[in-house]
């Protein structure tokens, strides 16, 4: 299916660039036979206004439709910019500079325009400083530009756990938005895994000329169980009772899970789910404060009792 769609778009550009090119030549060009080629035509009649009129005429557009086909990748754009070194200039028809110019100024022209609209958006997307540093580079603009182009990025990196810096190489999968901050979630060559990075965390960050594939990496399949962002290595179901007084803010609480939930007779709220880290989970439960009981599992039941006991001991309870 993916090869016939590249086909039909691979018709519709040749169309536009050779108006009557006949049904030989599009399946020369797209290395299939003419019999393939008259059944795309009737594909593409229904999307597209193409019109032969008649034998010997080839196919081309009605009236002033017309395609924009400068999205060139970058191997594309720097064969096409070595052109004019490797032609001989003397046997090419008289107006070919000028159009030449023309094509490589709107490929400019739309490389600075996609440029500029993610600079924009990027800069629409405030993100906090960390307390222990006043200014922190913004590197959402580069790693944004390296997922669309499918990038490696070279970054420097402040690994918290260890307080450290490291040079690493990563393929950039996804970014995803978390309590406030953005997290990227893509292959570590030096871990030879997919890790999670916090944005803030990075110290540089530059594109290279490797490009990267995701291969069938599923990120719904990754962040399963995942409550917020950490991801644990066992599975652990919750159960919680919310009194009356939140259980309508709990409800509209917008998740990354899916949890199980049942309104009781008093009003109340019992609450599962399964997730595969207790913290953060945990973290949100406390902002509930007395509103949230945990009935399940009783571990942690009782260790949430023995932090209580402190906390009272903390205060002078």
């Amino acid at each position: 299916m993916t090869d016939k769609v590249i086909r039909l778009f691979k018709i519709l550009l040749a169309i536009q660039s050779n108006p009557g090119i006949s049904a030989k030549e599009l399946a020369d060009k797209c290395e299939t036979t003419d019999r393939t080629i008259y059944r795309d035509m009737r594909i593409l009649d229904l999307i597209a206004p193409i019109t032969n009129e008649g034998y010997g005429k080839g196919y081309r557009f009605v009236g002033n439709f017309a395609m924009y086909p400068l999205n060139f990748t970058e191997q594309e754009a720097l064969v096409f910019s070595v052109l004019p070194s490797v032609l001989d200039t003397s046997k090419l028809p008289p107006g070919f500079e000028s159009a030449y110019d023309k094509v490589m100024a709107t490929h400019v022209k739309e490389t600075r325009k996609r440029y500029d609209t993610l600079e924009n958006v990027a800069g629409m997307i405030q993100m906090g400083t960390p307390a222990y540093r006043e200014n922190s580079a913004n590197f959402l603009l580069p790693i944004m530009e390296a997922i669309i182009a499918s990038k490696t990025i070279r970054a420097v990196y402040h690994t918290q756990s260890r307080n450290e810096l490291t040079e690493r190489e990563i393929d950039p999968y996804y970014l995803v938005p978390r309590d406030q901050r953005f997290y990227l979630i893509g292959y570590c060559h030096s871990k030879q895994d997919i890790r999670t990075f916090r944005i803030s965390r990075f110290r540089h960050v530059e594109l290279t000329s490797n490009r990267f594939d995701k291969g069938d990496f599923n990120i719904a399949q990754y962040m399963k169980h995942t409550w917020s962002i950490e991801r644990g290595d066992s599975l652990i179901t919750f159960m919680i009772k919310f009194q009356p007084d939140v259980a309508r803010y709990v409800k509209e609480e917008e998740l990354f899970v899916r949890p199980k939930m049942t309104d009781l007779p008093d009003g109340s709220l019992l609450f599962e789910v399964t997730v595969n880290h207790e913290r953060e989970f945990m973290n949100w439960v406390v902002q509930y404060g007395p509103s949230a009981e945990i009935l399940e599992p009783a571990s942690v039941r009782e260790k949430f009792k023995e932090q209580l006991q402190r906390w009272g001991q903390l205060y002078g309870q």
